[in-house]
């Protein structure tokens, strides 16, 4: 048998890097051929079909804010950048964008539901009902009597989760939150829609919710005792009673020595 005498070093290399040129042509090729169908007048993007919540927002909007911003064909375009770009329009809190073949976009929304002021009532901050704080002009006739919430950054779910546990309760005295306050050194402060303005103190819901309903149950026996009168402000820190000051009189029921809790 005759042996095929081995190629030089040099002449394999040269076979090596012919191969890998190529390769690397033909990948180049069909990436330029890849990209020229993309970017081909048939994939331009024919339109935007947008659905779900849309109570806040109209065509003319989404034009507006969208329209100069959208780069590319039907095929290049970057969904998660359109995503970002609806959930940056106002009132809109979630966008989930989708190829429609041949040449469509379809994008479904959910929008905030505002519930209450965050912060002072006009200051252009909203809380939806995920205790979410967003900025929005709310078009809601109602908005003038919505609550102010408030507190330090990152807890507004824990404001919202308070105010949703004392509403049912001071409802019993025929009254409603008009603003609950968490202090950065956390104490929480309510004033109710009648004025009244009621330090509750530090702890969680499932601390204070008891002191609480503990006050409203007493409370309208107390005034009766002093002709009606309306309450100006309460104290509810002390471990085994509170401090009460009624329009034109000052009391404190079930005394208790000490002071109230910081």
């Amino acid at each position: 048998m005759v042996q095929t005498p081995a190629l030089p070093l040099d002449v394999k290399l040269m076979g090596w890097v012919a191969h890998a040129l190529f390769v690397v042509f033909a990948v180049l090729g069909l990436g330029s051929v890849g990209l020229w169908a993309a970017r081909h007048p048939a994939w331009s993007l024919g339109g935007i079909s947008v659905r779900g919540d849309v109570t806040h927002q109209n065509a003319v909007t989404f034009r507006a804010q969208l329209s100069s911003r959208l780069q590319g064909s039907f095929l290049t375009l970057d969904l998660q950048e359109i995503q970002r770009l609806f959930e940056g329009v106002p009132w809109v809190r979630r966008a989930v964008v989708q190829r429609e073949f041949p040449n469509r976009l379809r994008v479904t929304l959910e929008e905030h539901q505002a519930v209450a002021w965050w912060g002072e009532a006009g200051g252009g901050q909203l809380l939806n009902t995920q205790g979410e704080v967003f900025e929005a002009n709310p078009d809601d006739p109602q908005a003038d009597q919505w609550s102010e919430l408030l507190g330090p950054e990152g807890q507004s779910g824990r404001v919202y989760a308070l105010f949703q546990a004392l509403r049912p309760v001071f409802a019993r005295m025929d009254q409603d939150v008009a603003r609950l306050e968490l202090s950065n050194r956390g104490n929480w402060k309510v004033t109710l829609d009648g004025g009244a303005r009621i330090d509750l103190g530090r702890g969680e819901p499932a601390d204070l919710l008891p002191r609480t309903e503990a006050f409203v149950a007493t409370v309208t026996t107390l005034r009766q005792r002093y002709g009606g009168r309306d309450i100006e402000s309460a104290d509810l820190r002390y471990p085994n009673g509170y401090a009460l000051r009624l329009r034109g009189v000052s009391t404190l029921e079930d005394p208790v020595p000490g002071k109230p809790k910081p």
